[in-house]
């Protein structure tokens, strides 16, 4: 059995706020404090004075507000106003529609959605458990398609369900040569204080079915990525979950996914440490192409192993009844655009990063038995 774990970062479209340019650390510092004090319900005098820094130090104020258009209902009918201009009708028919939209999601290069297809065909898992999913259609067009373009057969089973924070980062799972999925369950709807979901994206939890009629316990996470508290908040319930799944007689269990930290972090003890959980990124047989040059012999503080100069986000745990069956496993990051000084083999046409497959690697584990 091979289960592969991805975050493909969608496929055909992405929303614009995941690929905006990267912010340095002192402007990623202001944005994380001032949505922090947007989301207070109660601002006191501090909070707005310190609001009204921030978005100055952001540059708000040079921002134009004055738009193209602006849509008005009255009388029962649209109408545009231009800058200017009067009012004129332009909605009394679907085909008299004479206005514009702005689309919330750009296009994923094609080049790009290649290698994604590539990079999961060179792996040929029997489950796939991928993340960060636009939506439905893509995921079942992208597995009729493009994956027969690489000698894949398509996957005979595939689920997809929409994530909490409604940009296109679903999660979804994949499943042949036998291999059935028997039941899902997504811890999306369970809140931290009440109000806001423990997870801004989703913890989905599937079990599968072996030919022989085993089951194999999946969990797929997605972290916080900016707020540490509430990914130590997350890592507590994923191990929460774990630990009731082992009490319940389920032993076959497979925790992958985006926790968007380094091993050594505290947010992530409650799971690395607080469980019998083991990554297989540090399993003595784990392959993966090492770094080239001077990089195969450099070991960088968070990253995956020696010469894997990557820093580590994504992950692979077992159970210890599941590392008795590991006959393999392995990292691909073939598909990843190597960022500074670091080199590794890549595909041939991946030229820059818009090309990349992924900012992530593809983690997977080949068992036996089960």
């Amino acid at each position: 059995m091979k289960i592969a774990s991805l975050n493909i970062e969608n496929i055909y479209h992405r929303d614009k706020g995941l690929v905006r340019p990267k912010l340095n650390k002192c402007v990623s510092d202001w944005v994380s404090e001032l949505d922090s004090l947007m989301n207070r319900m109660q601002k006191n005098a501090n909070d707005m004075d310190r609001i009204r820094e921030l978005t100055f130090l952001l540059g708000f104020e040079k921002t134009d507000h004055r738009p193209f258009g602006v849509l008005r209902k009255r009388q029962g009918e649209l109408f545009l106003k231009p800058n200017g201009s009067a009012h004129e009708a332009k909605a009394s028919r679907l085909t008299d529609w004479n206005g514009w939209v702005a689309l919330q999601t750009v296009a994923v290069p094609y080049s790009s959605t290649l290698n994604k297809a590539r990079l999961i065909a060179a792996t040929d898992a029997d489950v796939l458990i991928l993340q960060e999913v636009e939506d439905r259609a893509s995921l079942m067009d992208f597995n009729r398609g493009l994956l027969r373009e690489f000698d894949m057969e398509p996957y005979e089973q595939v689920l997809h369900l929409e994530d909490n924070d409604g940009r296109g980062r679903g999660m979804a799972i994949m499943v042949k040569n036998g291999y059935r999925l028997d039941t899902l369950k997504s811890h999306g709807p369970e809140l931290a204080d009440g109000q806001d979901p423990i997870f801004e994206v989703d913890c989905q939890e599937y079990a599968v079915l072996t030919p022989e009629g085993r089951s194999v316990h999946i969990l797929s996470v997605q972290f916080s990525l900016d707020r540490d508290t509430h990914r130590k908040i997350q890592a507590r319930k994923v191990a929460d979950i774990y630990h009731k799944m082992k009490d319940t007689g389920k032993e076959l269990v497979l925790v992958c996914g985006t926790l968007n930290d380094v091993a050594y972090s505290d947010c992530l003890s409650p799971l690395l440490r607080g469980t019998d959980l083991e990554d297989v990124s540090r399993q003595l047989g784990c392959k993966v192409e090492r770094d080239l040059g001077k990089g195969a012999g450099y070991f960088r503080l968070g990253a995956y192993g020696m010469g894997v100069n990557i820093r580590q986000k994504d992950y692979m745990l077992i159970s210890p009844e599941m590392k008795g069956k590991l006959a393999s496993c392995g990292i691909d990051r073939k598909g990843m655009w190597p960022e500074g000084k670091t080199r590794w083999p890549t595909y041939p046409n991946l030229k820059n990063r818009t090309h990349a497959a992924s900012s992530h690697p593809l983690i997977w584990g080949g068992f036996n038995d089960i």
